[in-house]
């Protein structure tokens, strides 16, 4: 029998995955590392931190499931985005790595604006300077900690560390590199343009592959730290939401997956580059060769019900804990008995700001239309259907620049809700469903490592091998046509407040 490793390295944790080659489970392992915020805004993690979960999570696969490393064909890597790992020049960590999160960088996205101006800048990276992205975390190090930047010579994003720990190579995949505002994404190459002009030099960045390349094989220092043999191919890998792409299917023209966690993403495939000229969604390269993929972010969507949860649900909570159920089940519950459009309250969903479709880090979260007569049922119901509209509007922005979803999977936490996923069925107007693996980027980043072992000969048949899909739920039309006034008014509420969220954020 063959298998197939993915690791997943995420924010709270790293998890590994391994597979056989029909996409079951064989056996599964979590570690988690703390995040460190020295200042408000700031995110930094230890990537040494990361190492070790993925030693950990390695050994105990292999324990857990009595597989010989032998019988491992590749191992795949996912990881969270955009952080920036900075070595000297003898592969040592130089300092944390500031993470995705981090929001200490909009002085220098600004520079980076004014230095490139911010459409040529978007036609080049398919996306404006954004404090998440890579480039301005590198100008803040070298402005703020010059002596540290001095002793750099490699910059890495986080999984493209575990693949250094793991091969010795410096080396990095398209679909990640994507979003360091670096990259040539058109024609998916570091940008000699970019570089030039923000005085980075080229030889800091590691070797560039496609996702399901070979990018090297395991050392024998990794294999008696880990457990896998040496000589074991490591595959391109790719971030996050692209491996989640490749683990849920969404490698054809027509199909695009919306996860709603903490924060809310739409994430479709596309056959040719599509960039939005205003920037407010972000355009990638696929994990699949030759393809592209566009991307919205959301920054409260789950986020906006557990704030609810935590603040106005200590009796669901109470009942929860007493029937061993979760308590999203019952505020859900409570929000069906609410029709459509909360008896006519509006919440928008703006918590920590908003991205997509946004770019406005002073938006704020509003109850609108709230009344005497409204219970909590209608509030609950009102913030769930606010994060389906503004998964709704990204969707209308995807639509605008001609990407065509005609299949909508569902990810994530909210995807657990049999109520949620067709509030979005109808809302969006297509059919939603979800996929029977739960493994999503681990299995994305597996299938990865399957394609670069040989064992498919293209991802997309990877992904016939072992994607399986549930039942969708269809779009109800008397319930589309009930949300959409409500959406239209949605939509309005934001311009006809943001001078006032200005305003506010001056105060």
């Amino acid at each position: 029998m063959e298998y197939i490793l993915g690791i997943d390295l995420g924010t709270s944790g790293t998890k590994t995955v391994l597979f056989d080659t029909t996409g079951a489970v064989i056996a599964s392992h979590t570690a988690e590392y703390p995040l460190y915020q020295p200042k408000n805004g700031w995110a930094e993690q230890e990537p040494e931190d990361w190492w070790r979960a993925v030693q950990t999570t390695v050994q105990a696969v292999l324990g857990r499931s009595g597989v010989s490393a032998a019988q491992i064909r590749g191992v795949g890597l996912s990881g969270q985005m955009h952080g920036l790992v900075m070595l000297d020049g003898n592969g040592n960590v130089l300092r944390r790595a500031i993470l995705w999160c981090d929001g200490r960088t909009q002085k220098q996205c600004d520079e980076i604006t004014e230095t490139l101006g911010r459409e040529n800048l978007i036609a080049v990276t398919a996306n404006p300077a954004l404090p998440g992205f890579t480039a301005g975390k590198i100008l803040w190090v070298r402005e703020n900690e010059p002596a540290l930047y001095e002793k750099c010579r490699h910059i890495l994003l986080p999984k493209d560390f575990i693949r250094y720990k793991l091969t010795g190579e410096f080396a990095t995949e398209v679909s990640d590199a994507s979003g360091m505002n670096l990259l040539d994404v058109p024609n998916r190459r570091w940008s000699g343009e970019i570089l030039s002009a923000l005085e980075i030099d080229p030889a800091l960045l590691g070797r560039m592959h496609e996702s399901a390349d070979v990018t090297g094989t395991v050392t024998k220092a990794a294999a008696q730290t880990t457990g896998l043999a040496i000589g074991t191919p490591v595959a391109g890998g790719a971030g996050d939401n692209a491996a989640a792409a490749i683990g849920t299917g969404v490698v054809k023209t027509g199909r695009a997956f919306t996860t709603i966690g903490t924060s809310g993403v739409i994430f479709a495939h596309a056959d040719r580059v599509t960039i939005d000229p205003k920037g407010r969604v972000h355009s990638f390269c696929s994990a699949v060769p030759g393809a592209w993929t566009v991307m919205s972010c959301t920054l409260a969507a789950g986020l906006s019900l557990q704030w609810f949860r935590n603040q106005f649900c200590g009796a669901e909570r109470e009942t929860a804990a007493s029937l061993c159920a979760d308590p999203y089940e019952l505020m859900t519950a409570a929000a069906e008995k609410s029709p459509v459009g909360a008896n006519r309250l509006l919440y928008l969903p703006y918590l920590m700001g908003e991205r997509s479709p946004l770019l406005d880090a002073d938006a704020r979260g509003v109850f609108f239309g709230l009344s005497a007569m409204h219970t909590k049922r209608d509030l609950i119901r009102a913030v769930l259907e606010g994060v389906t509209y503004s998964q709704r509007q990204c969707l209308d922005v995807f639509r605008e620049m001609g990407v065509p979803i005609q299949q909508m999977m569902a990810c994530g936490g909210g995807a657990a809700s049999p109520f949620w996923r067709q509030m979005l069925a109808d809302v969006y107007g297509c059919p939603v469903q979800t996929v029977a693996s739960k493994e999503g980027p681990a299995l994305g980043a597996a299938i990865l490592a399957g394609v670069s072992a040989g064992i498919w000969k293209s991802v997309g048949e990877g992904c016939e091998a072992v994607v399986r899909l549930n039942p969708p739920q269809k779009p109800n039309s008397a319930a589309t046509a009930a949300y959409e006034p409500f959406y239209r008014l949605y939509c309005s509420l934001y311009p006809a407040l943001a001078q006032s969220f200005h305003q506010l954020a001056a105060l």
